[in-house]
């Protein structure tokens, strides 16, 4: 028997089984690694940059880019390393920093994404309101609440899984350290109040999932009786991809966290994170402002002049 103070380091699960396809997982990382800071950066860069891009819809959408940055960061680096170098370990220290950070970033991009629904929701249905409802305080009051919300609740769930005794063995059926797979190796009864707050966390998920649905209900209802196709086309465009990997990122979370154990493979656990953690912050800048045809002057002129310079 083993508790969490004899544990130096976890196992975590080999992404393959062989060299070559630890190789090809390696790449494959590196590339949608590489997408996501790169389209995440443009982004950042695009809004700070641009005095123009000082709005509310590109100020929570440099917040969502941080975001993905931080969690595309948090789990993908370790395992492109456990890949390359065919190892599975992980410290004690590196996993408790991990969920932490895992926690925090995935908990503010639940936030951010239903802040920027209610942004186009207001510039729909309450555009002469918009500079009221969203003004730069009122935005910056929003965005301090999703990241200070997500803080917290970070804190309380590391805190109280790494709290817990071990005692049954270090390996973990998880590419990354996961606060389920961590909880089945505790012995101890105190779980259930962890697994309380993830209840708490899943139903405040799906309240913003049904936020998100609501909001696009009366967003498209509104754009229905815009007279002009071309007006039809832009906005489907923008919120139909958005609502897409909405519906991804949640539905996949959801199911990896309570479908029942019956079910429940390794294979399966892992091809369900690698969907809700690694494709949505890669994919979210092509969403989310490459099809905006202000933000793509913005990148345009912000390249042209880095190309000026040089």
């Amino acid at each position: 028997m083993s508790n969490s103070s004899s544990i130096r380091h976890f196992l975590l699960l080999a992404l393959a089984d062989t060299r070559q396809l630890q190789l090809l997982h390696f790449c494959l990382l590196l590339g949608v690694s590489l997408a996501a800071l790169l389209g995440n950066g443009l982004i950042i860069s695009a809004v700070a940059c641009g005095h123009h891009l000082h709005m509310p819809m590109f100020f929570f959408l440099l917040n969502l880019a941080i975001s993905d940055l931080g969690f595309i960061c948090t789990t993908v680096p370790k395992a492109m390393h456990n890949s390359l170098w065919d190892t599975s370990t992980i410290s004690y220290t590196g996993c408790a920093a991990q969920v932490f950070l895992f926690v925090f970033f995935i908990s503010a991009e639940f936030s951010l994404l239903t802040i920027m629904c209610y942004d186009r929701y207001v510039s729909i249905h309450k555009p002469l309101h918009y500079g009221t409802l969203l003004g730069s305080r009122a935005c910056a009051h929003m965005a301090a609440a999703a990241w200070a919300s997500a803080f917290l609740y970070a804190l309380m769930h590391t805190a109280n899984t790494f709290s817990l005794p071990l005692c049954h063995g270090n390996a973990l059926g998880q590419f990354f350290c996961e606060i389920p797979q961590i909880l089945k190796l505790s012995c101890s009864k105190s779980h259930l109040r962890e697994l309380g707050l993830i209840v708490v966390g899943v139903s405040l998920g799906f309240g913003c999932f049904v936020f998100i649905v609501f909001s696009y209900v009366q967003i498209f209802r509104a754009v229905l009786r815009i007279p002009s196709e071309q007006g039809w086309h832009k906005a489907f465009s923008t919120c139909l991809p958005h609502l897409a990997v909405v519906s991804l990122f949640l539905s996949t979370a959801f199911f990896a966290y309570l479908k029942p154990h019956s079910i429940s493979s390794p294979s399966l656990d892992l091809a369900l994170s690698v969907l809700y953690s690694v494709v949505p912050p890669a994919l979210n800048p092509l969403i989310y402002s490459l099809r905006n045809q202000e933000f793509k002057s913005a990148v345009w002129r912000l390249m042209n002049g880095c190309f000026q310079k040089h």
